[in-house]
């Protein structure tokens, strides 16, 4: 028998606090509201719930609950939990912050970071193009200090990775010149 309105447990006001916790977080980081509210309620409740336990508590679209949890475990945030005589597959968070943020970094920014040597270059070939001396130099010192951010983060990441648990980044070892900062 399907779960009416009454028969969804509402959230408690720790609950609700907690969630937007996760809510705000998640907006931080440019993700949408409904992946906070996902990860809020699955981190706050003992057992793992179902997609359709986690669009009655949540009161929000199936589409949503679907993008959130495809983003989730994506990120690594949310795993598949087992539960015996249950045809239908549970989350549970993933509750270590090294995993998170590595997930994070390297589903989120690494791609970027791996394709802005392309658009920078992709940048400078427009700049070349540009008629007027003065509007050249001055694009080609603002590419000289996006090129200098980038050599930067690239030279900050394997330290981040590294306190994250010695994870690597960028899938090759650095060069003994790319390790120095």
């Amino acid at each position: 028998m399907p779960a009416t309105q009454s028969d969804t447990p509402t959230l408690s006001a720790w609950e609700t606090s907690t969630i937007d916790v996760f809510v705000r977080a998640a907006s931080l980081i440019g993700l949408p509201r409904s992946i906070g509210e996902i990860y809020g309620l699955l981190f706050c409740t003992p057992e793992a719930l179902s997609f359709d336990e986690l669009v009655e508590r949540l009161q929000i679209s199936k589409g949503s609950v679907s993008q959130g949890l495809k983003v989730l475990r994506q990120l690594g945030a949310v795993k598949l939990h087992y539960v015996p005589g249950s045809r239908r597959d549970h989350y549970q968070p993933e509750l270590s912050m090294k995993r998170l943020v590595r997930g994070f970094i390297k589903d989120q920014f690494e791609p970027h970071l791996l394709s802005g040597s392309q658009r920078l270059d992709n940048i400078e070939a427009l700049i070349q193009e540009e008629g007027d001396r003065a509007s050249r130099d001055h694009a080609l010192s603002r590419l000289g200090t996006l090129r200098s951010w980038q050599k930067r983060t690239r030279k900050l990441m394997p330290i981040v990775m590294a306190v994250l648990g010695g994870a690597k980044f960028f899938d090759k070892e650095p060069t003994d010149q790319e390790t120095i900062i």
